[in-house]
């Protein structure tokens, strides 16, 4: 009997039943989670959502409600990421705390039943503004202003958690978080590529190693915030959910704040930035970098002294995360293609400029 596309709610983009093929068997799946009163409805298949770069994240039918399907991509993952029980444990203690963050319905440590660990999240629905795209926004300058300051606030909220009243005080290990972090981003960039990194590579990399690098007050730290990881409501521009907290921790949030501006395109920035197509910052309205790092300063009460360390790992970390998903892309063919204009040793040639004080 040829099964109909899941009925997708209002708002949701899918990708079509071919592009949402995956490795592992739904029927396994329905059948372990029957086991634990959650009845997966095959009568519609899972359909993949748009967008993302590597986990599988799938729509579909549990309990005659709509859920959401999470787990990593196949073939061999970079240590640290992709952690879904890490995220489940992360969900269940904001839960009370934040309400922002979705609800980890359960988690599946048994790599046998899908091929890998992975979790049944609430659907939360909302807008998604992925990409340079402003769409499905109003492309005006309010709207540039609107989500500048809504990133900024949102991102400050995260970072007020109390993490003990979340029970996630234990969570990652904040002594020597910066340092351990650059060093840890280097040795990922030496094994993907296999100690063949570029030359702007390694001089940035001598540079953060040269670098003070003291601990700060830590917070909680989303470890992956940028605007299509925020649902907006339907109505409104304001945040309804924020996603993808398989790398949340509890360290420096200044290393938050670089990441975000990492994906911060603006004006007369270098064509590696351009080819990024994450965020679309670079259209009317929008703040620029470093007015948008002031702006979270002022937000927070937090200082950005030694900021420029932070926006020079978060840059060299995009430059191999890019490298890594290139060789994802060469394990898995059918993972999402990485953006073809870009090459990752630009971003490194781009962290060097960030380093000599060329550009913020």
């Amino acid at each position: 009997m040829m099964m109909s596309p899941i009925s997708a709610p209002a708002g949701a983009v899918l990708r079509s039943l071919e592009e949402s093929a995956v490795s592992f068997d739904w029927d396994n799946v329905a059948s372990y989670l029957a086991g634990h009163g959650l009845i997966l409805d095959l009568s519609e298949p899972p359909r993949r959502f748009a967008g993302g770069l590597a986990n599988i994240n799938m729509l579909l039918r549990i309990d005659g409600g709509y859920a959401v399907f999470r787990r990593p991509p196949d073939g061999p993952l970079p240590k640290g990421a992709h952690d879904m029980k890490r995220e489940h444990r992360v969900l269940h203690g904001l839960a009370p705390v934040l309400p922002l963050a979705p609800r980890s319905l359960h988690f599946c440590e048994d790599g046998s039943v899908a091929g890998a660990p992975f979790q049944i999240l609430e659907y939360r629905g909302g807008r998604s503004v992925r990409g340079s795209d402003i769409a499905p926004l109003p492309d005006t300058a309010e709207t540039g202003a609107t989500l500048s300051r809504l990133l900024i606030d949102t991102l400050s909220q995260i970072h007020a958690v109390d993490t003990d009243a979340a029970g996630l005080g234990d969570l990652g290990r904040p002594e020597g978080f910066l340092a351990r972090t650059i060093s840890g981003w280097i040795a990922r960039g030496d094994a993907i590529l296999k100690g063949q990194m570029c030359a702007a590579g390694r001089e940035v990399a001598d540079w953060m190693q040269a670098q003070p690098a003291p601990d700060a007050d830590p917070v909680l730290l989303h470890n992956d915030f940028k605007l299509d990881n925020v649902l907006l409501k339907p109505d409104v521009i304001a945040p309804e959910v924020v996603l993808d907290w398989d790398m949340a921790t509890h360290g420096d949030p200044l290393v938050d704040l670089a990441t975000l501006l990492s994906y911060w395109t603006e004006p007369g920035d270098p064509q590696c930035m351009i080819a990024l197509d994450q965020m679309p910052t670079a259209r009317s309205g929008f703040l620029s970098r470093e007015d948008a790092a002031n702006a979270y300063a002022a937000s927070s009460g937090r200082s950005l002294d030694n900021f420029r360390l932070h926006r020079v790992l978060a840059i060299f970390r995009l430059a191999v995360v890019f490298h890594q998903l290139a060789a994802l892309k060469v394990n898995n063919p059918a993972a999402t293609p990485q953006q073809a204009a870009l090459n990752p040793d630009d971003l490194f040639i781009f962290a060097l400029d960030v380093a000599r004080g060329k550009m913020f």
